[in-house]
């Protein structure tokens, strides 16, 4: 391979499956492979950490990867901006600036967005969108500063949208914040979701304790409800509009629902499913684009996958291995993703719910394990960095 021009190698996005990826090329580099990552910030979220600082059990810092000092460790140029177009066919990715990069292998990790309530009138509720995860920090401060506004004795409804893990987490993570902060404001919730069930595709025991969590927070319960949009009623009062129902009144709106992929992937000329996510191949590799891959919340792998960090997580080793084999033209290796994953749930009350299949644990002790996993996890991408 001597004299032969290095392979381009561009990583697009800052997510966890880049993360673990950009360690193992650091760890061990590949020859004759000139990598980049763009990503528009040097800091990348953590999700699993995301609760606990809002809930403010840490600050926003313990919730970041530095993905500038992973690139300086791993001999790759970083390019602090926003993809904005791409071509497999022209081997391209274009910033933000109009740059265009020519890649021979290029992989994207740059997670979800929310597809925006409908509606969002003059009177709607304060939104408080959960994705993307860049953007949170400054939506926060913004209802905090609202918050701190507040004459004392009066009343805030918040209404949380979507049943799954993450609605419910920043339900009860915001809960115990504004309260701490607010104490002579009532603070009165709802969580609403389309599903008959919370947690879909945990067990009964998980999700028992989970009801049981929210019910002792004081959050009403309203399952087997689509909310649509944001507005106001006839009184000008903010709602939560709902597909079939009167509107549900509302001062602030929590949305962690209707997850799709960022419009920029919808006008490349990738293969895309119905919400806008890459489709891949087992082996991570974008259907019917050759060197192109992609990982975690923005790839829809066959069989659908929850869109759960841990998926990325579990992802980034497979996706490292594959991203060498692609370098070097040999072939490809499918991933097998794991049939349960551990999730834990942190209940903003100095305990955690441990959700395993139809396994199901709650304790403070489950917390303190949770803080540990997750300050461990962060050290090990951030300098001076932890071995593995």
């Amino acid at each position: 391979m001597t004299g032969l021009p290095p392979k381009e190698l561009v990583l697009i996005g800052g997510g966890h499956a880049h993360a673990l990826a950009l360690e193992a090329l650091a760890r061990r580099p590949e020859p004759g492979v000139r990598l980049t990552v763009i990503s528009e910030s040097a800091l990348a979220a953590y999700s699993g950490r995301v609760p606990a600082w809002l809930a403010g059990e840490c600050s926003l810092e313990d919730t970041r990867i530095d993905i500038a000092a992973l690139c300086r460790w791993a001999g790759a140029r970083f390019i602090p901006q926003r993809a904005v177009a791409f071509s497999a066919a022209q081997r391209e990715v274009t910033l933000a600036s109009g740059e265009r990069l020519r890649f021979d292998v290029a992989s994207i990790n740059v997670g979800a967005t929310l597809l925006a309530p409908e509606g969002c009138a003059s009177t709607a509720p304060q939104l408080l969108a959960m994705r993307p995860l860049a953007a949170l920090p400054s939506r926060w401060q913004a209802l905090c500063a609202r918050v701190d506004t507040l004459p004392p004795g009066s009343q805030q409804k918040i209404v949380s949208v979507g049943g799954g893990a993450a609605g419910c987490e920043t339900l009860l993570a915001v809960l115990t914040a504004l309260r701490a902060r607010r104490p002579d404001v009532d603070f009165d919730a709802a969580l609403l979701s389309a599903g008959h069930r919370l947690l879909p595709g945990a067990g009964r025991l998980p999700r028992a304790l989970l009801k049981r969590a929210l019910k002792k927070a004081g959050v009403t319960l309203r399952l087997g409800v689509r909310a649509s949009g944001l507005g106001g009623n006839e009184s000008g009062k903010a709602t939560v509009t709902l597909e079939k129902g009167a509107p549900v009144p509302a001062d602030i709106a929590l949305w962690a629902t209707g997850a799709v992929g960022h419009g920029w992937l919808r006008e490349s000329d990738l293969a895309l499913d119905q919400r806008g996510f890459i489709n891949v191949e087992k082996s991570l590799q974008a259907r019917g684009a050759p060197g192109v891959f992609a990982a975690g919340d923005c790839a829809a792998f066959p069989g659908s996958l929850p869109k759960a960090g841990v998926y990325a997580v579990r992802a980034g080793p497979h996706l490292a291995d594959n991203l060498r084999r692609a370098c070097r033209g040999e072939p490809l290796e499918n991933w097998q993703p794991p049939r349960r994953v551990l999730a834990l749930i942190n209940t903003g009350d100095g305990r955690a719910i441990a959700s395993y299949g139809v396994l199901g644990a709650s304790g403070k002790w489950l917390w303190r394990a949770k803080k540990r996993l997750d300050t461990r996890f962060i050290a090990r991408f951030n300098p001076p960095f932890n071995d593995a």
